[in-house]
C-alpha cells in the first residue's frame, strides 16, 4: 500500500469510530430533555396538591 492510501484509509477508519455530537443534533436531545423536565415538574406539582 502506498503511504497516502494507507493514511487516507486510517483517516476514514478513525472518522467512522469517532462519536462526536454535532451542534445540529442538539435540537432533538434538547426537546427530549425539556419534555422530561416538564413532566417531572408536573408530577411534583400533582404530588403537592
Amino acid at each position: 500500500m502506498k503511504k497516502q492510501t494507507r493514511m487516507i484509509k486510517s483517516i476514514i477508519d478513525e472518522a467512522a469510530k469517532t462519536d462526536v455530537v454535532m451542534p445540529w443534533t442538539r435540537g432533538a436531545r434538547r426537546t427530549e430533555w425539556i419534555a422530561k423536565r416538564a413532566n417531572q415538574s408536573a408530577s411534583i406539582k400533582a404530588a403537592r396538591a
